[in-house]
């Protein structure tokens, strides 16, 4: 498959520093994973359909829904957003999407990344 994603060694060092650390047993390489999961995740893909390159499709899921849960992906998206400075230009995008009724309860399971920086609820 000419299609798939790597992450760059650039692009892993940028990232690393904010993945949890091993306890005991090293985990799988980060990079195939991670690229697994981005795939998955772009091309709207189920978890069971991820490439055999990216490895065991269990792991890849197993290790998006422990990290998301840790805010792995929320540490990693906020730090890339603040870095980047602020934006010559804004751009709305007139998508409309359908929400399934369960969608509202994922950021309540600490499943979906909150980057918006406002201050959470107590």
């Amino acid at each position: 498959m000419s299609d798939l994603i790597w992450l760059s060694d650039k692009q892993m060092r940028r990232i690393e520093p904010y993945f949890p650390l091993s306890h005991g047993v090293p985990r799988v390489d980060d990079r195939r994973v991670l690229s697994g999961i981005i795939f998955v995740i772009r091309n709207g893909l189920r978890w069971r359909d991820a490439p055999k390159e990216y490895g065991p499709h269990k792991t890849i899921y197993n290790r998006f829904i422990r990290w998301s849960r840790l805010g792995v992906f929320n540490r990693i998206l906020a730090e890339l957003a603040a870095g980047g400075g602020k934006p010559d230009q804004l751009m709305i995008d007139a998508t409309h999407l359908k929400a399934h009724r369960t969608a509202a309860s994922l950021l309540k399971k600490g499943l979906y990344p909150d980057v918006s920086g406002v201050p959470k609820a107590a």
